[in-house]
């Protein structure tokens, strides 16, 4: 079974996490999960975005207004599904006594909501009008 599919089963059965290696101290797991929790408000605070241009922009162009919420609320949807992935994979590793996954996520993410940010202001700026 490939470790995507073993890592998705755990999103939903967290229990079958403490059959693996040795429980780690306390203090890592809550670590994990405050990371977990930070991911998640990144989540929502990029779907609350989307949401917000697409009701407060309405100058802009329909297809510029659809394309840049939509492009929030894709990064936002990803970003709580990479936030449980994570906390998975770091528990595990944890559990196990190995390195923490490594991920390109976090520099995407940066480079996704710089990108969108820099398209906003130039809309702003440029004052698209429908």
């Amino acid at each position: 079974m490939s470790d995507f599919v073993r890592d998705l089963r755990l999103w939903f059965a967290p229990r079958r996490i403490r059959q693996e290696g040795e429980t780690p101290d306390y203090r890592f797991s809550l670590a994990n999960e405050r990371t977990f929790l930070a991911w998640v408000r990144t989540a929502l605070a990029l779907v609350g975005g989307g949401f917000a241009v697409d009701q407060f922009l309405p100058d802009l162009r329909w297809g510029a207004r659809v394309g840049l919420a939509l492009a929030l609320l894709a990064a936002g949807a990803l970003c709580a599904l990479r936030a449980v992935n994570h906390w998975v994979r770091c528990e595990r590793a944890m559990r196990r006594g190995e390195d923490l996954p490594v991920s390109r996520f976090p520099a995407l993410l940066s480079l996704a909501v710089g990108l969108i940010a820099t398209i906003m202001v130039l809309a702003v700026l440029l004052r698209w009008h429908a």
